[in-house]
């Protein structure tokens, strides 16, 4: 009664208890890179999901990719697929493997691993060119990830 209650606050008040978060190493893809179960049990905000992914300090997708929902951000690339219609063309399953880890679906890709902190090749610590001193966070955490994942799913074919 005591969990649920817990549960009920937190979902009400819009904060995820951490401890309920799945680790990166933990993550489940299936064979075709897409993780079905939340990575907070918690559901995303897509209000919130917009904000990472024009921000340049966090998810920066429209560096890579164009939005036509974030036209006020400037400089979108072109580097990767138009994100219009996102949420038509992929489940949510698919689009929270694509941001946790797209190279568990497309191996080649230059889209970063958003929600992975172990199996680099050669990370640097930040701009230094050094090897990191400390073990290495993930670019997103998971609630940001649930976050991009319910932005991304609004983005429907017109």
């Amino acid at each position: 009664m005591k969990l649920r209650l817990l549960t009920l606050v937190c979902a009400m008040t819009g904060f995820a208890a951490s401890a309920a978060d799945t680790d990166p190493k933990d993550v489940t893809y299936d064979e075709y890179g897409a993780v079905e179960v939340s990575l907070t049990g918690v559901g995303g905000d897509a209000a919130n999901g917009a904000l990472i992914v024009g921000d340049k300090s966090k998810g920066n997708c429209v560096a890579c990719h164009a939005v036509t929902a974030l036209a006020d951000i400037p400089f979108h690339g072109e580097v990767g697929p138009m994100l219009d219609g996102a949420g038509d063309r992929w489940t949510e399953a698919e689009l929270r493997g694509l941001i946790a880890n797209a190279k568990m679906t497309f191996e080649g890709t230059v889209m970063p691993a958003f929600y992975k902190d172990d199996g680099y090749i050669r990370p640097g610590d930040a701009y230094t060119g050094k090897a990191p001193s400390a073990p290495l966070a993930s670019i997103l955490t998971a609630q940001e990830i649930e976050d991009v994942v319910a932005f991304l799913a609004t983005l429907k074919e017109e």
